[in-house]
């Protein structure tokens, strides 16, 4: 990280690839990701960490499946923020596409602890430098 202030949309718009998060600054123990994201991710589950969502553009779905509560889903739009709390599975989706950011310790994979079958169209990734 620069030092600089980071624009949102100039980072997003330097990459393409779907379900495949940049790192953008890192706070502490933690970084901030973003991500172009369409279609469906797959069900998966962080055992010992938290999940922040924001809807930078469009909207996202997040299904959630939890021994306690069930399943249920959530939906997102622009603006929006929710935390998927540990240990509860779930799949976000967006079926128009949209621009996320995502909050979590740093290492933490995008596939989770414990996930589906990975299909090609998902980085399973801790993060890409952004450039």
């Amino acid at each position: 990280m620069n030092g600089e202030p980071i624009l949102l949309r100039t980072a997003l718009a330097g990459f393409d690839k779907l379900w495949s998060p940049r790192i953008v600054t890192r706070v502490n123990d933690y970084e901030v990701r973003i991500a172009k994201v369409s279609g469906e991710h797959i069900w998966h589950v962080h055992e010992n960490t938290d999940e922040f969502f924001m809807v930078l553009d469009g909207e996202l779905s997040i299904a959630l499946r939890d021994a306690d509560t069930g399943e249920r889903a959530v939906t997102l739009p622009q603006g929006a923020v929710f935390v998927v709390p540990r240990g509860v599975e779930h799949r976000p989706s967006s079926a128009r596409g949209a621009s996320i950011l995502m909050f979590e310790p740093t290492g933490t994979s995008s596939v989770g602890d414990r996930h589906d079958p990975v299909p090609g169209h998902i980085d399973a990734t801790v993060g890409h430098a952004l450039g």
